[in-house]
């Protein structure tokens, strides 16, 4: 059994700590190193501060942002939280209306969601199809009352990026503050806040080869005024953000801005090389979809999605690959991703999709060998399916009747086929073909052992509670696989 670790293409998830980043937070944590409290006094305090300050000058320049304009945050959750409801009790006098999309990443659309219930009034765009939300979009969208705009410069499930300079200056000229979530394009394409006229904008370190847990939040100096702080205690951070700051964070935060900084426009042609090589690899299966088609998209992701098969039993099938998927595949309701449904993308097609991630050391072996894995796989699974014509294997000699039935069909989530080769009333040997998650599709493999030599009058192998339990299918799974005993009792039904 092979213990080799998968080909990690989730950089859009998290990245890991560059080891020049972690030999820096390596430096301010032993007694020889800069650990003190930046808000002492003394030596080992002076010492943690001007780390900080270095690191805050750091951070601020991939962003071509003053060193003031940086409020260090536990990450860009904490900081789109700040920024939206910081700015939006802050000025709920002047206006109680926000604007955003349907596309949000969910700390962002949280937020809003709590500002709701507080009695403030949201707007979520539906972006074209494409995933961009247009600055036309946004005019008309906007009301007198409306004083926070916030959207993302990269959608973290498509890369597709927004026009930051376009939405910006319409945001600007009708005197509105604008916000974008950055945390999938600091560091991966050029961001320069002396020309984009953004007021608040959020981004992480890990997301660029730095440690969770920091984040950062750029407050322009001239909308510091537009923002209250959410968190109290200590005064740290301007006053926006309390408390004992992460020395040994922020100087890898720092160190991962700079080297981002450094290697991006290198970075960004490799990563675009690579991901077109794997886009070319996988839209030769047919019937592939690329999300966020024509619109601009960040280098490292491609997000896909496969006609004719399932996505969770897609992900299964793919143990050498680690990647994520559209669907939410441990949940009870396998909801598949809003951002995609936002966009068109039906629910099996939403679910059926995949985001690669490619990063710092995706190397084009590992592109190689994802085409070659999830080719594999989608030709498998496809030729699973009901749709694929009638199950392999004729009858074998002495096999003269077929008893044929299914359940489910084309655009649902389960679909199921078994055919019976029968001598008299009695099975010989079954065949499934099974379009579904892969419990289905191992139940009903399972069900095709147990279905030889039963007779017609006791066709059924116990009830789908006993096979659920027999195969550890969890309970939300159970209304799959009474798709399963339909297809069955169809069979009863067309047996001659």
């Amino acid at each position: 059994m092979s213990t080799a670790l998968p080909v990690y293409l989730d950089y859009a998830a998290t990245t890991p700590v560059d080891a020049r980043v972690a030999a820096v937070m390596a430096e301010c944590l032993t007694p020889a190193g800069d650990f003190g409290n930046a808000s002492s006094s003394h030596a080992f305090g002076r010492a943690a501060a001007a780390r900080i300050e270095r690191a805050r000058a750091q951070v601020a320049a991939l962003i071509g942002a003053a060193p003031h304009e940086i409020v260090f945050t536990s990450g860009a959750t904490e900081s789109n939280n700040l920024a939206i409801l910081g700015a939006a009790r802050a000025n709920a006098d002047r206006g109680r209306h926000l604007l955003s999309a349907r596309t949000e990443h969910k700390a962002v659309l949280d937020p809003l969601k709590h500002l709701e219930k507080a009695g403030f009034d949201v707007t979520y765009l539906t972006p074209a199809r494409n995933g961009v939300v247009t600055p036309a979009a946004v005019a008309a969208a906007l009301r007198p009352d409306t004083q926070l705009v916030s959207l993302m410069g990269v959608n973290n499930e498509t890369g597709v990026l927004q026009d930051l300079a376009g939405l910006g200056a319409l945001c600007r000229e009708r005197g509105v503050a604008f916000h974008s979530d950055c945390a999938q394009a600091a560091g991966k394409v050029a961001l320069d806040m002396a020309v984009l006229p953004v007021d608040f904008l959020s981004f992480t370190a890990h997301k660029l080869y730095g440690p969770k847990g920091i984040g950062a939040l750029y407050v322009r100096a001239s909308a510091r005024g537009l923002l209250e702080p959410v968190t109290f205690g200590g005064g740290q951070e301007q006053g926006l953000r309390p408390g004992t700051l992460a020395t040994h964070q922020i100087a890898g935060f720092g160190a991962a801005c700079e080297l981002a900084g450094a290697a991006l426009p290198a970075e960004s042609s490799r990563l675009t090389q690579l991901r077109e090589a794997l886009w070319e690899r996988l839209r030769a299966l047919g019937e592939v979809h690329l999300n966020g088609a024509g619109a601009p998209r960040v280098p490292g992701i491609l997000n896909v999605s496969f006609g004719g098969v399932e996505g969770e039993s897609l992900v299964a099938g793919l143990a050498e690959l680690a990647v994520s998927t559209g669907a939410a595949c441990n949940s009870a309701s396998a909801e598949a991703s809003y951002v995609l449904r936002a966009l068109g993308r039906d629910a099996l097609l939403a679910a059926s999709s995949l985001r690669f991630g490619l990063g710092r050391f995706t190397e084009a072996e590992h592109i190689e060998l994802a085409a070659a894995a999830v080719a594999r796989e989608v030709r498998r699974l496809r030729g699973m399916s009901p749709a694929a014509g009638l199950a392999a294997g004729a009858a074998e000699a002495g096999e003269t009747a077929t008893v044929s039935g299914e359940a489910g069909g084309p655009g649902k989530e389960t679909w199921v086929r078994f055919r019976l080769f029968t001598e008299g009333d009695t099975v010989k040997d079954a065949r499934v073909q099974a379009f579904g998650c892969p419990h289905t599709l191992d139940v009903a493999g399972w069900l095709c052992q147990q279905l030889r030599g039963r007779s017609r009058t006791a066709l059924l192998p116990g009830a789908p509670r006993d096979w659920a339990l027999a195969r550890s299918v969890p309970a939300e799974k159970l209304g799959r696989l009474l798709v399963i005993e339909d297809a069955l009792r169809a069979c009863l039904l067309h047996w001659p």
